[in-house]
């Protein structure tokens, strides 16, 4: 019986057919790095103080600017960034009897008299230093203590994208790919659209889980039907490079985001390339493997040809004997398989603890950029500009060096970054910011790289259900970093860096405790994980059988030209 990876030797592997769909399905992934960190944007807290309705009087009758307004009516507080000026208490005093003139208002009460005041919590509301632009923040003044809404925010989007990633991929294998990413593009079409239009928080919350239900989901259907589209040897370097157009899309965000200053019509602009994705439907055809899966050879059949068509290749009669290869292992496979053996419970531990490492860490540092004080747009397209590279030094690495011990190094680097980090003074910015940025490039490395040794270490029999149950821990990091983030930088700004840190740095140590699979077979079952010696036998005795036949085909062709001569 003929498999579909055999039929690809004569359609071609990786051929103009190939090119041409998954250039537009890398596509998928700049809207998907939009929702995933556009809460730095969408959910900036800029810098405020209380409102007062007696210093508003007294700012609209001199001309104040907000600056000058704050310097002559809110004291200095310390807190975890330094002396700042008080966020979430004003002074307790009736401004309009105090005989403040509107002359030289900085020169009318000193810190020394403010700070002996009386104090009292906002009760009128937040003046924000964002002229011009509007978060959501902002708008449901989302400061002080109620602040952690902000974490809830981005938490909801990992709760989406955990629930969504499972059920959309459960759809994916009962009624297709290309279908089930149209109906999620659909549905992320809508409610994209009720998360720029919610009229509270709450519903703003609702519509967000339900929007990252649909980008996770959708995202992975893409990923899966472009992999199998291709040749085995040539599933790794899509996959890369369908991740590395989510660091493009970093780099487009902030761009974005300079010229969009609302939140609302920044979600509508994240929503409207998923409304375009439909258009796909006239362009890229059905997972051939997965219409074998279900046993619909015809349309396979007809797919296939026109694949072999569009890459100007000729088919021979051995289509017609095509079959599913994996028929009999899918129905095998249990969550229990992951650990029935001490092998495969140490795979699972370690890659699951690094899924939620990369995630909580690469979330951790970009959402940081939000916090920091300086210049968000800059600080975010240059934090993104080292994101560029991972793709590469990983394609270069791997195959020279290995997996382990890049992925490994990756973590380290990225561990050792936040550390050093957090002990650089703020007097020494562009260092703090250079060593940052390595810190970036490590995990973003470390975070592209457990997606392929997580498909290379589990059998055939378990390997999708091995990569669905460890990556659940990707949506759990992103639902626990916002917190992570947020809350400690309150005790201490630099506290969170600490905690990334060592996070990636027992990552990288674990990782170390896995086999190299470079020039490793995949496993197909559970056996061959536990005598992996075994497999290797095999491995080369397949090997020199193919050696053997190609060596015998090449006698037989120098025989028949010479015939022919």
């Amino acid at each position: 019986m003929t498999t579909f990876e055999d039929i690809l030797e004569e359609a071609g592997k990786f051929g103009r057919c190939q090119m041409r769909i998954v250039s537009i399905f890398c596509l998928v992934s700049v809207p998907f790095s939009f929702v995933y960190v556009g809460i730095v944007f969408q959910g900036f807290t800029p810098e405020h103080w209380c409102h007062d309705p007696g210093v508003s009087e007294i700012r609209e009758r001199c001309g104040w600017s907000l600056q000058d307004a704050r310097k002559a009516t809110v004291p200095l507080m310390n807190s975890s960034t330094g002396v700042t000026y008080s966020q979430c208490q004003k002074l307790d005093m009736d401004w309009n009897a105090t005989g403040l003139t509107c002359d030289n208002p900085e020169s009318e009460l000193t810190q020394a008299q403010l700070s002996t005041l009386p104090m009292t919590v906002c009760s009128d509301g937040w003046e924000y230093d964002y002229e011009g632009r509007q978060s959501f923040v902002t708008e449901f003044d989302l400061v002080c203590e109620d602040a952690w809404y902000v974490d809830m925010f981005q938490a909801a989007l990992g709760v989406g994208f955990l629930v969504g990633s499972i059920a959309i991929g459960y759809m994916a294998d009962k009624y297709g790919r290309m279908k089930s990413f149209l109906m999620t593009n659909f549905f992320i079409g809508v409610t994209g659209i009720l998360v720029a239009t919610s009229p509270n928080y709450i519903a703003l919350l609702v519509f967000r889980v339900l929007f990252g239900f649909g980008v996770k989901g959708g995202w992975m259907a893409g990923y899966v039907l472009i992999t199998e589209l291709v040749g085995v040897e040539y599933r790794r370097m899509v996959g890369v490079i369908y991740q590395m157009f989510f660091s493009l899309g970093i780099l487009i965000l902030p761009l974005l985001a300079y010229f969009i200053p609302n939140w609302r019509w920044l979600q509508v602009l994240f929503t409207i390339p998923y409304i375009c994705f439909l258009t796909y439907y006239w362009f890229i055809p059905e997972s051939p493997r997965w219409l074998l899966s279900q046993n619909k050879r015809n349309e396979a059949m007809e797919i296939t040809k026109a694949i072999a068509k569009e890459n100007k290749k000729t088919l021979s009669k051995i289509i017609e004997t095509i079959t599913d290869e994996n028929t009999d292992s899918t129905s095998t496979a249990s969550f229990m398989d992951l650990f029935r053996t001490s092998k495969l419970r140490k795979f699972t531990f370690i890659l699951s603890f690094n899924w939620f490492t990369s995630a909580v860490v690469y979330q951790g540092l970009i959402m940081r950029l939000g916090i920091l004080g300086g210049n968000v747009y800059v600080d975010f397209l240059i934090s993104g500009i080292v994101e560029l590279p991972a793709a590469f030094l990983i394609l270069i690495t791997i195959e020279r060096i290995g997996r382990r011990l890049p992925f490994a190094t990756a973590n380290f680097v990225a561990g050792a970054a936040c550390l050093i980090t957090a002990f650089i003074p703020n007097s020494m910015f562009w260092l703090k910011s250079a060593v940052a940025c390595v810190g970036r490039l490590g995990i973003t490395m470390a975070f592209e790289m457990v997606v392929f040794v997580n498909t290379e270490l589990y059998p055939t029999v378990i390997r999708n259900l091995g990569v669905s149950a460890c990556s659940t821990l990707c949506d759990i990091g992103g639902i626990v970093a916002p917190f992570l983030l947020y809350r400690l930088a309150v005790i201490w700004l630099e506290l969170p860096l600490i905690i990334f840190g060592a996070l990636a740095f027992v990552a990288g140590g674990l990782v170390l405790l896995l086999p190299e699979t470079k020039g490793v077979p995949l496993p197909e079952t559970i056996d061959d994980i536990e005598c992996p010696n075994r497999l290797k036998s095999l491995y080369c005795e397949i090997k020199l059988v193919k050696f053997r036949e190609k060596k015998s085909k090449y006698n037989l062709e120098n025989k028949l030209m010479k015939y022919r001569e």
